[in-house]
């Protein structure tokens, strides 16, 4: 489920930033380009590029959302301290100076 979800914030994530880069630059930011005219005038519907981004937009956070929780679902309460404990319990070899780890046999 996470591989799907992964896979569709990817593709939004790409179409998102083409359909930014794709919209016409009203110059508004700092002044820049679009002349007093753009300055004057009221806000115009969206056209289909805007919705189109809108929707891509939404997309993106659900999947963003999900993922999240995805994420907390699958990860386990631990604490930095309990590291130890846990790499003891597992019977983990550990290499010290004195003498070097055992290889098990493959038979």
């Amino acid at each position: 489920m996470q591989e799907v979800i992964l896979v569709i914030h990817l593709i939004l994530t790409i179409s998102l930033v083409v359909m930014v880069l794709l919209q016409r630059s009203t110059g508004g930011a700092l002044g820049i380009g679009g002349g007093q005219g753009g300055m004057m005038s009221g806000r115009s519907a969206a056209t289909l590029l805007t919705r189109i981004t809108t929707f891509l937009a939404v997309g993106f956070f659900v999947t963003s959302l999900g993922l999240a929780v995805i994420a907390k679902q699958q990860s386990e309460d631990i604490s930095v301290f309990d590291v130890d404990k846990k790499v003891i319990e597992q019977n983990i070899p550990t290499v010290t100076e004195d003498k070097a780890p055992v290889i098990p046999d493959s038979e």
